[in-house]
């Protein structure tokens, strides 16, 4: 059983890595939390690293803790565990927890040396490109392109 009132965790929890090694993660307020109450997010990477505060909180209007932002982000083979909990003046505030693979949660950066190159005769054109940068896939034939042409 929860400690804390019924409605006081935060809602829609959710996470983004881009850029390689950044991430933010972002939540709403509980609907019966009162008006005080105040987020405080704490994560560990793997169960080897230690469990570390949110450094760059992203605040609402009034001033509360609704997301975090990250730097230097590695993505571990292991789920990363978050945890957010919150205080108030006026009554006991659920906890919210969630794992998470993180590498299902990035957004990869486009691939690399796009070049087109077309000859005059009928064979068409060549296309070709190098895999995206990434801090976790090492071996680049995991994955998967599209390649989406349009005639002008």
């Amino acid at each position: 059983v929860f400690a804390g009132m019924n409605g006081s965790a935060i809602e829609n929890f959710s996470c983004v890595i881009y850029n390689i090694a950044f991430m933010n993660c972002t939540w709403q307020a509980g609907r019966e939390a009162p008006a005080d109450t105040q987020y405080f997010l704490y994560w560990q990477n793997s169960r080897d690293a230690d469990v570390t505060e949110c450094q760059l909180y992203i605040k609402d209007e009034h001033g509360r803790n609704t997301g975090c932002r990250f730097q230097n982000v590695s993505i571990k083979t292991e789920k990363a565990y978050f945890l957010v909990n919150g205080s108030s003046k006026h009554s006991l505030i659920q906890f919210y927890d969630e794992y998470l693979q993180l590498y299902t949660i990035e957004i990869l950066t486009p691939p690399l040396n796009i070049a087109v190159n077309c000859t005059g005769e009928s064979a068409g054109c060549i296309v070709t490109w190098q895999p995206p940068l990434t801090s976790h896939v090492e071996n680049t034939k995991c994955f998967q392109y599209e390649i989406y042409i349009q005639n002008k």
